[in-house]
């Protein structure tokens, strides 16, 4: 791990006196007895001791928002959710859950006390659901000498109308605050820094709130849309005197966010403005480097700018995304590495203030108190360095800072308590999490000696909990079938790898594709042209038209193949499969290149294509070794063996719309059983058929064993299906060709041994159901990208969606904002 703390540096002496002095000054203050705010500590403490209860308990907080209104709701939702912590609840707890009414008086009492709690919970943590509640919270901070940024409640935005309303209130904000903030009398300690006056007025902006199709992959076209709106806020500010800091968000979105910030400050109009930030997340094993990138960058612009230091608040959401795609974790997986990570970034922009301005955000004592010495050591002017908390949180720290003559910056956030509850469970997850510094030393009283601990001895010495390790430990456990990751396009050089697959492609379009028929290529006499259905007139390649003959001979070629193929030894046949996704795992942004050609795929589509495919041979493979291995079921007097026998020939015809992976799929399944194969792609796709021809016979596969035969459906498809040698048939494509196969297949044709089995997956209407209590932001983002991804030309795309009364106008007015904004 790359940091400048050590164990026995001489800065950990003055560290030591910092934090002692903190305590020293702390002055903690305890809720009257059966006042709301100590029934809600009481509550806080007791889920804490239960963590299945807190579980319960947030779910039920993160739902109230679509519970407004229905009392009956709100109380089944709160005999449900507290049911499932079962034995963590009191006895007389569970005892009373049967019995909570749900209608009448006593069931609405019993659900405005749940909603009203959860409101007065809120309002710890939320100034306020509009301007004036917000300058009333900011009066008080400022006459507690506390500084203040403001921040608009909401996560990324999903239509093009909500990013609009974004910039409308962000805009309301800087001329609102601004205009009445600035008039207030001066307070020295946080109005000036060691330079002069710094603005009273100070914003926080998630850049996602401005652009519903906020990508990475699409860096150019999103910085072009995020700049427009984030060019007049900037603006607004520098008129009014305004701070605007922008807000780090989930770790894909990281490298847009910072190439935004440094692209739009780098315009002459923003050049010489000092005034702006953005946050930088230790948590993040990229950090240091991102601190580097932009020093470097300030230097080269002439201009300051500041860098608020948080340690993260998606560590979970980070650890278990990169999991399910497969990526590596971009987060250390210690509570004690990313203390250990924040004291080396703070380190490094202490020692580069003049460029990066240093304000770091943490309640953690120890990470303060490290920070205040090194700018002690390094002699950081006063003023150059802030601390910033969040509000509702750590007041007795701000305050202790606060007397010892640090300017303190409180996290403000505003907008309505209720819609506001993703921030508000963050906030208590935070409060509640076993290796929280707050519940450690204000909930849990360890002694200031762990607490002021140098983060890099908690791990030798064990002395915290570290759930978050454990938790990734237990992530960790896999089987030995992983699917292949999906190319990570927000990294510049996995979009550079895809330009230049593109670019290589590009110079190949056009060429010809022969019929593969025991190994020979076939020149026929008649070809399919493939066009781009992106471009009419780009001629992606041209794949041979078999004609009846040709299907008899690759029929043939297969069953001569037969005999040979099957006494192939199982582990042989797996290898192949092996190499083949090995090629492919090579060739991967070449082949997702040409189905962006040839199909007219997204980026993303292409390449999960490709994994599909890679998966396909490694799993088969996999499967295979482990259904070869005979069974013996023996008695006395008996041997009983069980295996399996492979059916002879099989015919396989796969759609355009997933040209590798499916076709793939079902032709590796057959080879590796010990079949053989005739491969016939759908026409619109037959040169990525071509491809995987071509990676099977690098790959080893003995001629005849796979044939490839492109072709009209009408025309060699029923001399495929009703041979007399054909044992299998395995189809994807429309209902109406899949149910005419199955006829076909079901006729005994003279000559034939066995009956044919069909493998048919025909289209459907899949249909996707939406309850009242469901998050409505992500179910309108889940049912466009179901419906209209890849242009809805999946068998798996939402294609009807089934609503409740009473969100129905709700949901269908923003679905059809969010398609309309695509």
């Amino acid at each position: 791990m790359k940091t400048s703390s050590v164990v026995d540096d001489d800065l950990e002496p003055l560290t030591q006196d910092y934090g002692r002095d903190i305590f020293v000054r702390l002055r903690p203050s305890r809720p009257f007895p059966l006042s709301p705010r100590w029934w809600d500590e009481r509550l806080m403490a007791w889920s804490m001791a239960n963590p299945a209860l807190k579980v319960q308990l947030f779910r039920f907080v993160d739902v109230l928002p679509a519970l407004l209104g229905k009392p009956a709701e709100i109380v089944r939702h709160l005999r449900e959710y507290f049911a499932e912590a079962g034995p963590d609840l009191p006895r007389w707890v569970r005892r009373l859950l049967p019995w909570l009414p749900t209608r009448g008086l006593l069931g609405r009492t019993l659900a405005s006390t749940a909603e009203a709690s959860a409101r007065r919970m809120a309002a710890r943590f939320i100034a306020g659901a509009t301007v004036e509640e917000a300058l009333r919270a900011i009066a008080s901070m400022r006459r507690r000498k506390l500084a203040f940024t403001i921040d608009l409640l909401g996560e990324a935005t999903i239509t093009e109308a909500e990013a609009q309303a974004s910039q409308d209130e962000y805009l309301r904000l800087i001329d609102g605050l601004s205009a009445e903030v600035n008039r207030w009398p001066a307070i020295e300690q946080i109005d000036r820094d060691d330079l002069g006056p710094i603005p009273r007025v100070n914003v926080s902006i998630k850049l996602s709130a401005l652009y519903s199709q906020f990508d990475g992959m699409d860096l150019e076209g999103t910085t072009q849309a995020v700049c427009a709106r984030l060019r007049p806020l900037l603006q607004a500010a520098r008129r009014a005197f305004v701070f605007l800091n922008i807000d780090m968000e989930q770790y894909e979105t990281r490298p847009a966010t910072l190439h935004i910030f440094k692209h739009i400050l780098d315009e002459p109009e923003f050049r010489d403005w000092p005034h702006v930030g953005i946050a930088i997340q230790a948590y993040l094993r990229d950090t240091l480097g991102d601190l580097e990138d932009l020093a470097g960058w300030a230097r080269g612009r002439g201009t300051p700018v500041q860098v608020r230091l948080v340690k993260g608040a998606y560590w979970d959401y980070e650890t278990i995304h990169a999991r399910e795609r497969g990526w590596p974790i971009p987060v250390w997986t210690r509570k004690s590495e990313t203390d250990a990570n924040y004291e080396a970034c703070t380190r490094y922009l202490m020692e580069h203030h003049q460029f990066l301005r240093p304000a770091l955000a943490s309640h953690n004592i120890r990470s303060l108190a490290r920070g205040l010495a090194l700018a002690d050591r390094l002699g950081v002017p006063t003023g150059r360095c802030e601390v910033q908390m969040l509000f509702g949180m750590a007041e007795p720290i701000k305050e202790a800072l606060v007397r010892m003559g640090q300017r303190v910056r409180v996290y403000t956030p505003y907008g309505q308590p209720i819609p506001g509850m993703a921030y508000l469970v963050r906030r208590l997850l935070e409060n509640t999490a076993d290796d929280s510094f707050l519940r450690a030393s204000f909930i849990e009283h360890l002694p200031q000696e762990q607490l002021l601990m140098n983060p890099l001895l908690k791990d030798e010495r064990g002395t915290l909990n570290d759930t978050r390790h454990r938790a990734s430990s237990i992530l960790a456990a896999r089987s030995s079938f992983a699917n292949e990751p999906l190319t990570d396009f927000s990294r510049e050089e996995a979009r550079q790898a895809m330009r230049s697959a593109l670019e290589m492609v590009a110079g190949r379009l056009g060429r010809d594709y022969p019929l593969v028929i025991d190994g020979q290529e076939v020149r026929p006499a008649e070809w399919i042209v493939s066009i781009n259905p992106s471009h009419k007139w780009q001629v992606v390649g041209r794949c041979g038209q078999a004609t009846e003959e040709h299907a008899r001979l690759a029929i043939e070629a297969a069953q001569r193949a037969f005999e040979r193929w099957r006494e192939t030894p199982v582990a042989r046949r797996a290898q192949y499969l092996r190499d083949a996704a090995r090629l492919m795992r090579q060739r991967r942004f070449e082949l997702a290149a040409w189905q962006v050609y040839e199909c007219g795929k997204q980026w993303r589509e292409a390449d999960a294509d490709v994994a599909e495919a890679i998966d396909f041979c490694l799993y088969y493979a996999q499967e295979m070794l482990r259904l070869g291995q005979p069974r013996h079921r023996d008695v006395p007097g008996e041997t009983n063996e069980q295996f399996y026998e492979p059916r002879g020939l099989v015919v396989v015809i796969a759609p355009w719309n997933f040209p590798l992976a499916i076709l793939t799929g079902m032709t590796v399944a057959a080879l590796v059983t010990g079949n053989t194969v005739v491969m016939k792609p759908a026409e619109q796709s037959s040169v990525i058929g071509a491809l995987l021809m071509e990676i099977l016979r690098q790959a080893g596969v003995p001629d005849g064993v796979v044939n490839y035969l492109p072709g009209r459906g009408e025309q060699v498809g029923p001399i495929l299906v009703n041979d007399p040698r054909t044992a299998m048939i395995a189809f994807t494509g429309s209902r109406l060709v899949g149910l005419h196969i199955n006829r076909q297949a079901a006729e005994v044709a003279p000559g034939q041994t066995h009956v044919k089995r069909v493998l048919a997956e025909m289209g459907g209407k899949n249909a996707i159901i939406v309850d009242d209590d469901a998050d409505l932001d992500e179910a309108v983002e889940g049912v466009v990208v179901s419906a209209f991804g890849y242009q809805g030309q999946k068998c798996s795309a939402c294609s009807r969606l089934i609503l409740l009364d009473s969100i129905y106008e709700q949901f269908l007015t923003r679905l059809v904002e969010a398609t309309r904004s695509l």
